[in-house]
């Protein structure tokens, strides 16, 4: 029953819509109106600034960081499937009629805990894929491949990893969602009718 509870606190903390939040208090503006409709920190960069993106970004870090430090105290194997739980509220939120983000920083709090190197690896790839291209959802969607595959290779050819059934299981799981949730910048970078970070076509 408690790790039933520790799920809903997860799911509740991972539903927080910061980026909703910010821009409406920044601006009176809807976010989902606005550019992809989403309530991340590239979204909330190009209505309300800079500034509201990267704090958008950090609180949105800090939902998934805490919801698997919760758990962790509680069960450590336990605690790969909040931070899942956890990116599911934030793309799925009770409060936003359950449309929000994409779950990029919410992950990336997620992995920070879960998988720390390779998280470090992911973001460094995001950052380079970004640089290059000027794509974020490009960057977003690469980096999420690649922590489940440094997951595997770090387990498998450097140092056994514990708990690793339950890390790589929740964070495909995670990946898995972070991408489907970007299907529309997919169909978007495929046709070239992509936004380009810094960039909005209304």
């Amino acid at each position: 029953m408690i790790h039933f509870f520790v799920l809903i606190i997860a799911y509740l903390l991972g539903s927080i819509p910061f980026g909703y939040l910010i821009v409406k208090m920044r601006t009176g503006a809807d976010i989902r109106e606005t550019g992809s409709g989403a309530t991340g920190a590239t979204n909330v960069t190009r209505k309300a600034g800079k500034f509201a993106g990267i704090l958008t970004l950090l609180l949105d870090l800090i939902k998934g960081y805490t919801a698997v430090i919760l758990a962790s105290r509680l069960d450590p194997e336990f605690a790969p499937w909040a931070g899942l739980i956890a990116i599911i509220g934030h793309c799925f939120p009770l409060w936003l009629g359950f449309r929000a983000g994409k779950g990029v920083a919410t992950g990336l709090g997620v992995f920070l805990v879960i998988a720390p190197w390779e998280t470090l690896v992911g973001a460094l790839i995001f950052v380079l894929v970004v640089w290059r291209t000027r794509y974020a959802s490009l960057g977003s969607i690469i980096a999420a491949l690649t922590i489940p595959v440094a997951l595997v290779l770090h387990h498998t050819l450097i140092h056994p990893i514990a708990d690793f059934g339950s890390i790589i299981a929740a964070s495909a799981l995670s990946s898995a969602l972070i991408i489907a949730k970007h299907y529309e910048n997919i169909r978007r970078l495929r046709s070239g009718t992509e936004n380009k970070f810094g960039v909005v076509h209304e």
